[in-house]
């Protein structure tokens, strides 16, 4: 079943609502947050997060291997599952070798990566229609 163009517009504008509602929260966030803390399971957080890119890498590729349609969202989830990555990475090391091994992981893998899923996903997208 079809969806109408009355129902993506519907969507468009509460997505958009949604946005705009979260802007007094990013301001009261930005002035109530501890510049840092210490987290419980910080391992457990980051193994995690890292073996649920590394399932969406793995289905990507394998989705794409297949020539399936599915490819266009694992490849942008995954896309924008590295770029988090590298955000945190970068924004959470100490100075000095953490923030040069992150910028170095960031520029020359994860977001290069991140380009080469979007990449992906967009002629995807071309050949399905």
């Amino acid at each position: 079943m079809a969806l109408s163009t009355r129902v993506f517009r519907l969507v468009g504008v509460a997505f958009a609502i949604a946005a705009a509602a979260m802007l007094p929260w990013l301001a009261v966030l930005s002035r109530t947050l501890p510049t840092s803390t210490r987290a419980h399971h910080w391992s457990l957080a980051w193994v995690g997060f890292d073996v649920l890119l590394a399932l969406g890498l793995a289905t990507t590729g394998v989705l794409a291997w297949r020539r399936h349609r599915g490819v266009v969202v694992t490849a942008t989830a995954t896309a924008t599952m590295l770029v988090v990555d590298a955000w945190f990475d970068v924004l959470t090391s100490a100075p000095g070798g953490d923030l040069d091994q992150a910028l170095l992981l960031a520029g020359c893998c994860e977001l290069p990566v991140a380009a080469g899923c979007l990449a992906l996903g967009v002629a995807a997208t071309r050949r399905l229609r």
